[in-house]
């Protein structure tokens, strides 16, 4: 999609040691996407990035520079700009709170569709995958953009052009196989022995559908980046 529209970019794989960049040029934008850490391993010694992370993006914050943050990405955006991220959870069977991991399928509720340009065009709900169990306060002045009844705050505008989606929107079908396979032990604990087995059934019966409007969501998110 970067390249349809003329774009060139760079990936810095940062869990393989290549270093987060300091800051950002003029003329660039800043995508981050996710990872199975979380906000709450800031200081661990085997992700030294996501301070890294955290740091470049107060810096982006602090003057509206364009991101599109992604899962962990968007809670690294709302940690940078002042939110708290924490683990999701509901009420258990006697009332205390358990986990509430949103792991699969599923629909999200869109929230202002008619006033803001990344959601134009899209009707709600809006069909996605979920592969989370943080979540995270709005970062103060931003717009709520989507939600769930699981996972309150799912995606947010701060400013003009920075956008955090705690759902994904940009992985193939292929991709989908792959993390069902490499974190299986996650998707067991969400969903149970057969989770891995029903999100693969639901990829293959949804993604077609799913994909236009993921399209259509990256894509009114990157225009208004580079604008």
């Amino acid at each position: 999609m970067l390249a349809a529209r003329g774009i060139t970019y760079l990936t810095r794989a940062v869990y393989a040691g290549e270093p987060v960049p300091g800051d950002l040029g003029a003329d660039e934008i800043l995508i981050v996407m996710g990872g199975p850490m979380g906000v709450g391993d800031l200081g661990d010694a085997r992700w030294p990035f996501l301070a890294q992370e955290i740091a470049l993006l107060r810096k982006l914050v602090a003057r509206d520079a364009p991101v599109l943050g992604i899962c962990l990405g968007s809670q690294l955006l709302a940690a940078a700009a002042g939110a708290r991220v924490y683990p999701n959870t509901r009420p258990g069977p006697n009332g205390a709170p358990e986990p509430a991991r949103e792991v699969g399928w599923g629909p999200v509720d869109l929230i202002g569709a008619d006033r803001e340009a990344v959601l134009a065009g899209l009707s709600a709900p809006l069909l996605v995958l979920h592969w989370h169990g943080d979540t995270y306060d709005l970062p103060p002045g931003a717009a709520h953009l989507a939600s769930t009844a699981v996972c309150r705050h799912q995606a947010f505008r701060l400013g003009r052009r920075q956008f955090g989606f705690q759902f994904h929107c940009e992985l193939e079908a292929d991709t989908i196989a792959v993390w069902v396979l490499e974190d299986a032990d996650y998707v067991c604990s969400a969903n149970g022995d057969n989770g891995g087995a029903k999100i693969l059934a639901d990829t293959a019966r949804l993604y077609a559908q799913a994909q236009p409007a993921w399209d259509l969501l990256l894509g009114n998110a990157i225009d208004l980046l580079v604008a």
